[in-house]
């Protein structure tokens, strides 16, 4: 069975509140880093899953700074693991 996750890209412009956020949805152990490295580790180690971002990818990835650099940690993982299938939720018109 493949697991499902859904993150709101509202939640992932700040480094230490995104780490928070990525934490809890994932179910990351205590371990976790609160990094881009332990994401990415974290990451290939769910096994098979779908990872649906919400809200404005685009926008988020436009201003840069940390959330950008999630989203390219995100599609790395993603690549690189065949098993990790990221979505990007297209918004409706109440969004």
């Amino acid at each position: 069975m493949v697991k499902e996750f859904y993150l709101d890209c509202a939640y992932l412009a700040e480094r230490d509140s995104a780490h928070g956020y990525l934490a809890e949805v994932f179910g990351f152990p205590p371990y976790y880093g609160r990094n881009l490295d332990a994401l990415y580790d974290c990451l290939t180690e769910l096994g098979p899953c779908r990872v649906v971002l919400t809200g404005a990818a685009d926008t988020l990835r436009q201003w840069g700074g940390y959330g950008a650099r999630i989203l390219d940690t995100l599609e790395a993982a993603a690549v690189d693991d065949p098993r990790i299938q990221l979505i990007f939720s297209a918004p409706t018109s109440e969004e």
